[in-house]
């Protein structure tokens, strides 16, 4: 009897510990509207605040940040990359670490490539037909043009093309700093399936000679 009850308030503990990490976690994650994060949300948001805690390189920085979505997206080869939306009033803090802390968070996702891109919200074009009444940077191309970029972040776009198939689609040419070859050339494949989640639209990626 003694050891039954011993396990049942070990496992109570447990729950009591599992329960306050979870909620512990939850304020690395807000999304819009007060939508409850799912599953998958909740196991990134939990990363995030391990690091906090245990990383003394991460620590400071992390204390203020926080996520508003988290998924996963197909990559060619049946693997999944992972996409982290942040606010767009911490992009700054986010960018300051975003080397060390996507290292990071891929070895807590199973080595799953992480992007992190800012939340930006689009505006319809004003049917007044006055374009100063939208800022440019709310319309669609600046909005797309800004994910472009982080993407990629902190490598730098060093061209841009298009090219025309026969069929008559087009797909984006960027090139990258050919500095960051050796470290980016496995990760090409992951921009080019994010940025197509993200916008619908095909950009190829690679490097300038």
């Amino acid at each position: 009897e003694k050891k039954r009850r011993y396990k049942q308030l070990a496992l109570k503990v447990t729950h009591q510990q599992t329960t306050m990490a979870t909620f512990t976690a939850r304020k690395k994650i807000l999304k819009e509207k007060g939508v409850s994060p799912d599953s998958f949300e909740e196991s990134v948001a939990q990363a995030l605040f391990d690091l906090e805690a245990t990383s003394a390189e991460l620590k400071g920085d992390l204390r203020d940040l926080y996520i508003m979505s988290a998924k996963e997206v197909d990559v060619s080869g049946g693997r999944k990359a992972v996409v982290i939306h942040i606010p767009f009033r911490l992009r700054k803090g986010f960018q300051k670490i975003s080397e060390r802390l996507v290292r990071e968070l891929e070895k807590k996702l199973s080595g799953k490539h992480v992007v992190l891109v800012a939340q930006r919200k689009l505006s319809k074009p004003p049917k007044s037909g006055y374009s100063l009444a939208r800022p440019r940077s709310r319309s669609l191309t600046a909005v797309h043009e800004s994910l472009l970029n982080d993407v990629c972040y902190p490598t730098e776009i060093v061209g841009k093309r298009t090219r025309f198939a026969a069929d008559g689609t087009k797909t984006m040419i960027c090139y990258l700093d050919k500095k960051e070859k050796s470290t980016l050339e496995g990760k090409l494949e992951t921009f080019s399936a994010v940025y197509k989640a993200l916008t619908g639209k095909d950009v190829w990626f690679g490097f300038q000679d």
